[in-house]
């Protein structure tokens, strides 16, 4: 499903609130049709009772809730015809932008494809939240999650088209593709320009941990540290003719290991 409000377009960019309703008064049974939105429950999250209740009637109960500012807890799904992908760097604590048309891959590493594939398929995952362009026009842009002080990279392209709603203060904050290409840059970039992340990342560091137990510290020691190598909304797990789907998993593992795998082909030669 695709909600679309007054400060939120069509994730394709294709269809304002204007043009939905205009739709719907002249074929009021065709695929763009009214929902009432009900009962406001988070004004900062855009969450209403009407929105809940279509989607969940909608997706036969697959999606419950929707978040309509947020990339987190319940963000607005995604087909596949986003213009852009506002995705998650945990290093930084901020996002990146990236849309359709970027041939390079992203400060992250990962391709528009590669990012797309997290956040298509109607499915809710944290961190990866389909957009379109005139979105980032919205005051609402990401509300919940800080809106534009969230915002650490995008592409050149992108940055241009949307300058005059990108805060003053932040134009020379928000890197590049010609300013940082690797995470490490964008650390450094942030650093030297100020950006609000940076702030975040002071608090990080002086937060001080819960006192706890020698007993217990004891007994966590002799225990391997695990690190969340996964955590989903939904993750499918196709195996043996079976799809097995995990909500809202969070999977530790000792260790990665990436192996890469040789076809037959190039064995033979």
């Amino acid at each position: 499903c695709c909600v679309i409000t007054p400060q939120r377009y069509s994730n394709c960019g294709a269809i304002s609130w204007f043009d939905a309703r205009a739709s719907a008064n002249i074929d009021p049974k065709g695929p763009v049709f009214e929902i009432d939105k009900g009962e406001l429950l988070d004004p900062v999250k855009g969450e209403y009772s009407g929105v809940n209740e279509t989607v969940k009637k909608r997706t036969l109960g697959e999606i419950t809730r929707v978040w309509l500012y947020t990339a987190f807890g319940y963000p607005h799904t995604s087909c596949g015809c986003f213009e852009a992908v506002a995705f998650y760097i945990p290093e930084v604590d901020g996002f990146g932008i990236v849309h359709r048309g970027y041939r390079d891959v992203t400060v992250n590493g990962l391709a528009f494809s590669t990012l797309a594939d997290s956040t298509a398929g109607g499915r809710q995952v944290d961190g990866f939240h389909g957009i379109s362009i005139e979105y980032m026009r919205s005051p609402k842009f990401l509300q919940a999650d800080g809106g534009y002080k969230r915002v650490v990279w995008m592409p050149k392209e992108v940055k241009e088209r949307v300058k005059n709603f990108i805060p003053a203060e932040l134009m020379d904050k928000i890197a590049t593709e010609e300013d940082a290409k690797n995470i490490d840059e964008l650390k450094v970039f942030l650093k030297a320009r100020g950006h609000p992340v940076v702030e975040r990342w002071k608090e990080e560091a002086v937060a001080v941990p819960e006192a706890v137990p020698a007993e217990a510290e004891a007994k966590e020691e002799a225990v391997p540290a695990m690190a969340p190598v996964v955590t989903a909304a939904t993750l499918p797990i196709t195996a043996g003719g079976y799809k097995i789907i995990l909500k809202d998993a969070k999977i530790y593992a000792k260790r990665v290991i990436i192996r890469a795998i040789k076809s037959e082909k190039t064995e033979k030669k």
